[in-house]
């Protein structure tokens, strides 16, 4: 911090030290701890990703995700109404698609009776008071498994964005509060925000991706939506280098001046300097997505006793908080959101 003269202002303390300065002391006491404690982490902060399947009354464990499960339509619902009891503010849904309904030109997605879209409108018709974000991308709907739309060799730019615009307008009118542009196609969220614009709706806010790297993270996640072992290439042509973090700040400019609301990095503890860099420098609101990889890795060294699984959820979550991030997609959210409860009875 400077003084408005530009001369550098000077901690009083700065040159004080052992023994008039004891850090220990602010440590003393857990009403010590509380009362200087600079980061908070509360179930506000938190979203839901859920996996929706076809089928009634169905629960189907994934098992590169343990305790996680793809869940029916009449199921997911009642996740999504513990999730208001438990503070929850917002869920995000992925579906697993069914092979049969995999195409090249990844039509399902265009559906308004898919599984996203049934299962949102079941989720309003229930009138829970819970945000519903939905991706726009291409994913869970090709057979070749990318996120856009594959002519010869190449993720054609534009002819994927002509088709997550169609996907953007049908997730809106089936009743999605947040759609989330995941693709990293150049240029979508403009053509997004120009359709909404259009058709009327107005309100309807876009968080984008914008950083969304090329990542060893995501294995789970493909296994989870059925798209893992369709996967033709990989997807670095598109998704950021993880070498890079200037190349972030730029894609979270354009992305911002094409209309998002809202900033995505993913994936999240590995990009934590991304997130406070992004945070930092556009004072938008940032979320985190800690992903299927980074929930695997914790729940795994828990269940072999290297590490205590309530706290390192806890502190895995405090970690993106301190960092700049304003929410977190994780699988922890209820179990998350269970410990802080108990925590403030």
């Amino acid at each position: 911090m400077s003084k408005r003269d530009g001369t550098p202002r000077t901690s009083p303390t700065s040159t004080a030290s052992y023994p008039a300065i004891r850090m220990r002391r602010n440590r003393r006491a857990p009403w010590a701890r509380a009362l200087v404690r600079e980061t908070m982490l509360s179930a506000n902060d938190l979203v839901w990703p859920m996996f929706v399947m076809e089928g009634s009354a169905k629960s189907e464990a994934i098992a590169s995700m343990p305790g996680i499960a793809r869940l029916s339509v009449d199921l997911i619902v009642e996740a999504a109404r513990e999730a208001v009891s438990l503070g929850i503010p917002a869920i995000a849904l992925f579906p697993y698609t069914d092979v049969k309904l995999r195409t090249d030109d990844a039509r399902e997605a265009l559906n308004p009776d898919n599984l996203v879209c049934r299962a949102t409108r079941a989720i309003k018709a229930a009138k829970l008071d819970v945000g519903i974000m939905l991706d726009v991308a291409l994913d869970p709907y090709t057979s070749h498994g990318h996120d856009g739309l594959l002519i010869g060799d190449e993720i054609a730019n534009d002819a994927t964005i002509a088709a997550l615009v169609k996907q953007s307008i049908v997730q809106t009118e089936a009743g999605a509060d947040v759609l989330a542009p995941s693709d990293m196609m150049d240029g979508r969220i403009a053509a997004i925000r120009s359709a909404l614009e259009a058709a009327g709706h107005h309100d309807t806010q876009i968080m984008s991706y914008a950083a969304k790297y090329a990542s060893a993270f995501y294995g789970p996640f493909r296994d989870a939506v059925g798209s893992g072992g369709l996967l033709k290439g990989d997807k670095r042509t598109y998704q950021m280098d993880p070498a890079n973090g200037d190349e972030a700040l730029r894609e979270v400019a354009l992305d911002i001046a094409e209309g998002a609301d809202l900033i995505m990095v993913k994936p999240g503890m590995p990009y934590l300097d991304i997130v406070r860099r992004v945070s930092e420098t556009f004072k938008i609101p940032t979320l985190a997505y800690q992903v299927s990889g980074e929930y695997a890795m914790i729940a795994a060294a828990a269940d072999k006793g290297m590490l205590d699984y309530d706290k390192a959820v806890l502190e895995s979550l405090l970690a993106f908080k301190r960092a700049g991030a304003a929410a977190v997609l994780t699988y922890f959210a209820p179990h998350a959101a269970r410990l802080l409860r108990d925590a403030a009875k």
